[in-house]
């Protein structure tokens, strides 16, 4: 897997190229934790990433290490196979999976409960 970081003013996007599982989570938390402290905002570009299992879900919506500064977290450009999952998350479990934060440009009707 490769992973591209871009950092503008306070934002970071991190586009990851390739699956993202087991085998690949230690290379992108590296990339976060070689972020500076002044980036508040985190982007998780997933264009180049067509498939992700339960990884993806802890890499998204899993604790920061205590270590690092407190970021906002969104996710864009999601193939069909992330975003179904993510969805099924949410609407399994809607407390801990809030998509509505992670993927603003997400049509509001994917998000609906039921969908």
């Amino acid at each position: 897997m490769n992973v591209t970081t871009t950092i503008t003013g306070t934002t970071a996007r991190i586009t990851p190229h390739g699956e993202i599982d087991f085998g690949t989570l230690p290379l992108l938390h590296a990339a976060v934790d070689r972020l500076p402290s002044h980036v508040t905002d985190l982007l998780w570009d997933l264009e180049h990433t067509s498939f992700t299992d339960l990884t993806g879900l802890r890499l998204l919506f899993g604790p920061a290490p205590q270590s690092s500064p407190h970021r906002r977290t969104a996710a864009t450009r999601l193939h069909d196979q992330p975003l179904h999952l993510l969805l099924l998350a949410a609407d399994l479990f809607p407390a801990a999976y809030d998509i509505s934060r992670l993927i603003p440009d997400t049509p509001a009707g994917l998000m609906a409960p039921g969908s």
